[in-house]
């Protein structure tokens, strides 16, 4: 059966002027961003439309700023389509708007949620990440091995089979760049982070992350979540209330996520949020997958198009 899932970007898809044109043209986009606004005590809205670059990219704007263009994306579908996906998806900060796409928790408290992860992850600042672009997994493991001697030193994003993100010390990543080079990767790209996120040097921040999603109503998806920690299927509270903090610390198995659900049955992605990167990823695990995305009123009336005189699960 042709079946469809929702997926939703992270941190890196952000850029200035996001999520403008669905104010200009939505009640709905309006409302939540003010939600935004509310809870958060910024004006969030003018970091997305206005910028400057460099707000938008601090980790405390980001992560709640991609959440909240993925969110109103994702109603303003709902308004205009009834797309009942078989499974949600998202990289990294995405996951949340995925948990949020399954009823897993309220727009409040994702909100909240997010803020207090962006919190968290800012203020762990050590070490960093890099792409490895070319190199296999046997090649890579080896890297890894010789430049843990350097430092810890682990895998954040399994992206695609071409790409995977390191991280960990900064010694231990530059060593490890001029290994990956050494041993036939096309390239090792320093990542602007100020943190080596999805490593075991995030479990401090992971901890205090635990305590206080113990204190959020977290209930069962609607939709099974593909979560990042372990590529399975995710439905139970009490699963998800455990991986939300463990993701920070584990690596993003994004990859197998992708195909897990094409094992499934599944044929159509469709990238919700803001950017394109997850739709490139997409096709570079897949390509014979369907791949669409939804980032302003074009690309939102294409799905509809393309989607509303369909019945899809």
């Amino acid at each position: 059966m042709n079946k469809t899932a929702f997926i939703f970007p992270g941190q890196g898809s952000q850029f200035v002027g996001m999520g403008k044109e669905f104010y200009e043209s939505s009640p709905t986009a309006k409302n939540i961003f003010s939600k935004f606004n509310e809870i958060l005590g910024i004006d969030l809205s003018k970091i997305c439309f206005d910028g400057p670059d460099d707000v938008l990219k601090q980790t405390i704007n980001t992560q709640p700023a991609i959440l909240a263009v993925s969110i109103i994306a994702l109603e303003i579908l709902r308004e205009k389509c009834n797309i009942v996906p078989a499974y949600v998806a998202g990289h990294s900060l995405g996951e949340y708007s995925a948990l949020y796409a399954a009823g897993v928790l309220s727009l409040e408290d994702v909100i909240k949620l997010v803020q207090i992860r962006a919190t968290l992850m800012s203020k762990a600042q050590t070490g960093g990440m890099s792409a490895i672009i070319g190199l296999n997994e046997a090649g890579l493991s080896d890297v890894l091995s010789k430049a843990s001697k350097y430092g810890q030193i682990s895998v954040a994003n399994y992206n695609t089979p071409e790409q995977t993100v390191i991280t960990g010390e900064s010694a231990a990543i530059e060593e490890a760049n001029k290994l990956a080079l050494e041993a036939g990767a096309k390239r090792a790209i320093v990542l602007a982070v100020s943190g080596a996120f999805h490593s075991p040097l995030m479990k401090e921040a992971s901890d205090k992350f635990s305590e206080e999603v113990a204190k959020f109503k977290i209930n069962d998806a609607s939709i099974p979540v593909i979560t990042n920690v372990d590529a399975k299927e995710t439905r139970n509270t009490s699963e998800f209330i455990v991986k939300m903090s463990d993701q920070i610390h584990s690596s993003v198995h994004w990859k197998q996520t992708c195909s897990y659900m094409i094992e499934k049955g599944v044929e159509n992605f469709i990238e919700i949020g803001p950017g394109k990167v997850l739709s490139g990823m997409t096709k570079k695990i897949s390509r014979s997958s369907n791949v669409y995305n939804i980032n302003d009123i074009q690309s939102l009336d294409n799905v509809v198009n393309s989607f509303c005189s369909k019945v899809l699960i």
